[in-house]
């Protein structure tokens, strides 16, 4: 139990001396800012925004309605081309970040994503997915009935041949894009910048909960809680593979399970 509370950091990649390369700490430093500027952390700036906005309107949270995949044109061909760029964007975020670490001289296997996964990850994805996503429901309505959440529509797609596509898609895109940059990429660079374990595991669970404060403060606590467990579980394990699936499981089922059930559950906002 000690290990899971206190990991050991990987001896690969090793950290950047202090002292002996200054300029290598600055240059990794300024790439996480850089990189986060134009991802999840502008996300996250952006959800502070629509937060703030949802407090100062006379509504309840609550009374609010924010939708994850909603349709982007009017013309069913366009919304269909811009859903699958909006899939297409999410995973190049995360190769941006698979594309600096390998340049940098880490290989994808030393973060957990060899080419191919292994039978292990599929069990370790489906606990984790249980394990985050029963009790991840009940929570988010227990905040919304006491008023500390929007009321979260993960699809207002209408009924297409291409709408359980599209939402397979984004919740792959969504999957790929925040393990790889919060969990992958984040701690990896936090590690070689001398930080330890689980100083760099609460920065990245508070980051991941940072771009879901969009939908209340239900949203983010309960994506701190989904990024503390991710995050030990991939820095004991050393499988990204895993939390890829797990996550992009988790949205499939929410996006899907959603568009199916809307209006026909009467428990489901």
């Amino acid at each position: 139990m000690r290990r899971w509370f206190t990991p050991d950091s990987p001896p690969l990649p090793p950290p950047v001396p202090t002292g002996d390369d200054a300029r290598r700490r600055r240059v990794l430093t300024v790439e996480v800012v850089i990189v986060f500027a134009v991802t999840l952390g502008l996300s996250g700036a952006r959800s502070l925004l629509a937060l703030v906005d949802a407090l100062l309107r006379p509504e309840t949270l609550s009374g609010q309605q924010v939708a994850i995949n909603a349709p982007q044109a009017t013309n069913e061909a366009i919304d269909l081309l811009r859903q699958l760029l909006s899939a297409t964007q999410l995973v190049a975020w995360g190769a941006l970040g698979l594309y600096l670490l390998w340049r940098g001289g880490t290989k994808l296997a030393e973060i957990g994503l060899p080419r191919w996964p292994r039978s292990a990850d599929l069990r370790w994805s489906i606990g984790l997915a249980t394990l985050i996503g029963v009790p991840g429901l009940l929570f988010y309505l227990a905040m919304w009935q006491f008023g500390l959440n929007l009321t979260v529509q993960p699809s207002t797609l209408g009924e297409t041949w291409w709408r359980p596509i599209t939402l397979t898609l984004s919740a792959f895109g969504n999957g790929f894009a925040e393990e790889v940059l919060v969990v992958g990429y984040l701690i990896t660079r936090l590690r070689q910048l001398g930080m330890g374990e689980n100083t760099s595991l609460i920065i990245s669970a508070v980051l991941r909960g940072s771009y879901h404060l969009y939908q209340g403060f239900g949203g983010f606590l309960g994506n701190v809680v989904m990024g503390l467990v991710f995050g030990r579980v991939w820095q004991r394990t050393n499988r990204l593979w895993p939390l890829v699936a797990a996550h992009t499981l988790l949205d499939v089922v929410a996006f899907v399970g959603y568009a199916l059930l809307r209006g026909r559950v009467s428990w489901l906002p």
